[in-house]
């Protein structure tokens, strides 16, 4: 019902296009709520960020269309909606059919949710935010909202939570994948794993990491926090990865790395850091190294 009430209220609705930067989009109802004839329209062109609608009214429509060359066909969209994402539902908009994602109801319970689909066609996918009615007044409601990554071919790395479509390895990494890794991966991390925790609603892992070193991390995963027994500051963080992996702490030092989702660090290749030095000095000595990675 909702799909059909909807793509019949779109032809008929006048668009409001509304300004926005390149990557997040914030705005608000008040235009919606005094006219009822209005969709306000987005167009985002990056591969991550975030759209915030404050005091919902009538609906959202946000066109995702990259202006990079890795956002081509077959390229993944994920989506994780905030919350307290309560006033509104949400949904895919491929090639004008509808596909709800996240009620009104059961918004506030998606804390933990990615939703991911392919961006197959002709047509680039929208997400589509449908303000929900309150008989206390349009102005009720805070702010609804999500975030978004535009994946590409990194998707052997990402989360599999809610309904994504992709998947995290456990295999160990060849040596071509691991010296691969320590070049392209959204964090390099050389330390030890100080405790394990395992979420089995959602089957996922959290490693804590005690880190030596971080040699560069795309965003502020790991922080520098006071180790009284040290007497400076330690690098700490937290990785997620998929309980079948089986992760356990233990002794020994490990270079972790992975990529980075909705601000959640994901384990990829974790070898024994002796185990890669051996590896990256004998691709040295043959140039066949990807990068040069930092021995200090």
């Amino acid at each position: 019902m909702w799909p059909h009430v909807i793509i019949l209220m779109c032809l008929a609705l006048q668009l409001c296009h509304c300004a926005a930067d390149l990557c997040n989009w914030t705005g608000g109802g008040f235009a919606a709520g005094l006219n009822s004839r209005i969709v306000l329209q987005v167009r985002l062109r990056c591969t991550e960020g975030s759209v915030r609608w404050v005091y919902p009214g009538q609906a959202l429509r946000v066109v995702l269309e990259p202006n990079v060359s890795s956002a081509s066909r077959g390229s993944t969209i994920c989506i994780k909606p905030f919350p307290s994402a309560f006033g509104a539902s949400v949904f895919i908009e491929r090639a004008g059919i509808l596909e709800l994602l996240v009620t009104d109801a059961s918004s506030g319970r998606t804390e933990q949710q990615v939703f991911c689909f392919r961006a197959d066609g002709p047509h680039r996918p929208a997400i589509y935010l449908q303000a929900s009615p309150q008989s206390d007044g349009p102005w009720s409601r805070h702010t609804v909202g999500f975030r978004y990554e535009l994946l590409g071919n990194r998707s052997d790395a990402a989360p599999s939570l809610g309904h994504s479509v992709l998947k995290t390895s456990c295999r160990p990494c060849n040596d071509t994948e691991l010296l691969m890794a320590v070049c392209n991966s959204d964090f390099v991390v050389r330390g030890h794993i100080k405790n394990v925790s395992h979420n089995f609603k959602h089957q996922t892992s959290l490693v804590e990491v005690s880190a030596v070193r971080v040699y560069w991390q795309r965003s502020g995963v790991f922080e520098q926090r006071m180790d009284p027994s040290l007497l400076f500051p330690s690098w700490r963080g937290h990785i997620h990865t998929l309980l079948q992996c089986h992760v356990k702490p233990g002794n020994g030092e490990f270079l972790f790395t992975g990529s980075e989702h909705f601000g959640e660090a994901w384990l990829g290749c974790a070898p024994r850091f002796k185990d890669f030095l051996s590896v990256y000095y004998n691709a040295r000595a043959t140039h066949q190294n990807s990068c040069d990675f930092p021995l200090d």
